[in-house]
């Protein structure tokens, strides 16, 4: 893709993000918020998560 219509595209987005109702631009953000993973998901990956199924597994074999 050539730079040019690389600043093509992003304008054709800006202007169509623009012209939006300020409460459909509103409504999308939250909605976007809702969907995302977990801060550690997003930060860390998977290894929160293997941490802590390894860590609930040696938990039970204690007991």
């Amino acid at each position: 893709m050539k730079t040019n219509d690389y600043v093509k595209y992003v304008t054709q987005q800006l202007v169509q993000y623009m012209d939006q109702p300020k409460e459909i631009r509103k409504t999308k953000r939250i909605e976007k918020k809702k969907t995302r993973d977990p801060f550690f998901n997003r930060w860390f990956g998977m290894i929160p998560l293997s941490f802590q199924i390894w860590y609930r597994n040696t938990k039970k074999g204690k007991k």
